[in-house]
């Protein structure tokens, strides 16, 4: 069990390395951008949707990133004043109650628009550019999956310490 946990952690931070990557190229894209448009009086046609794409890019590759590092917004009111053991508790019936069933159909939904952005050679219309959609779409499926995948591990965890074992 620790391999399979200590394997989803490794691909979750492998993605958060390199969405910081994609962060790069979403500055140096704006600013080529900025540069184009106020120096030269020459707008790119396809800053707008790279941009767009990117930023959703890293969005996507974040969330099991974030997950795994505990990093979400927390309304810790009464949380931390939790024993570990009752914080174990607390996320793994949260997470049961709310986290699993609206990222499962968030999972669900965004292969479903993926698999049809490609079936039917969907473009991204938002600008004149007209690039395929599924590539993103696909991405965005993949970032739902992951995060489910690590909602899974931080559970299974979860549960460990709620039995009164030590977090692997």
């Amino acid at each position: 069990m620790r391999q399979i946990l200590g394997a989803i952690d490794r691909i979750s931070q492998t993605l958060g390395v390199y969405g910081r990557w994609l962060v790069l190229m979403l500055v140096l894209v704006q600013v080529f951008e900025v540069s184009m448009r106020y120096i030269f009086r020459a707008p790119t046609v396809w800053a707008y949707e790279t941009s767009t794409m990117l930023g959703g890019s890293i969005y996507a590759l974040g969330w099991c990133y974030a997950l795994l590092h505990r990093s979400h917004v927390r309304v810790d009111i009464f949380f931390s004043r939790l024993s570990t053991r009752g914080q174990a508790i607390a996320d793994a019936l949260l997470s049961m109650l709310f986290f699993f069933p609206l990222v499962s159909l968030l999972a669900y939904r965004a292969i479903y628009w993926a698999h049809r952005a490609y079936m039917r050679g969907e473009v991204m219309m938002e600008s004149i550019w007209y690039p395929p959609a599924w590539p993103y779409k696909t991405l965005l499926a993949v970032g739902f999956c992951l995060l489910l995948l690590q909602g899974l591990a931080k559970l299974v965890r979860d549960i460990q310490v709620a039995r009164g074992g030590a977090e692997s």
